[in-house]
């Protein structure tokens, strides 16, 4: 196997590593709940599974 020959400093290394960077997440608003959420994905809201603004499931109460 490859070793280095020379320890890389930790300049070095960190100078590499800052183009690696946490963005924050996009949201997008239902248009027909008007509820912040991620895009492409379902959300549920008062019981009920919602993606692209309709209706998917409704949770069912157990008693």
């Amino acid at each position: 196997m490859a070793h280095p020959k020379r320890k890389i400093s930790k300049t070095r290394r960190d100078k590499r590593r800052t183009h690696y960077k946490a963005e924050p997440k996009q949201f997008t608003i239902c248009p027909t709940t008007g509820e912040h959420h991620l895009p492409h994905r379902a959300f549920w809201l008062e019981g009920k599974l919602y993606y692209k603004g309709n209706v998917v499931m409704e949770k069912e109460v157990l008693a």
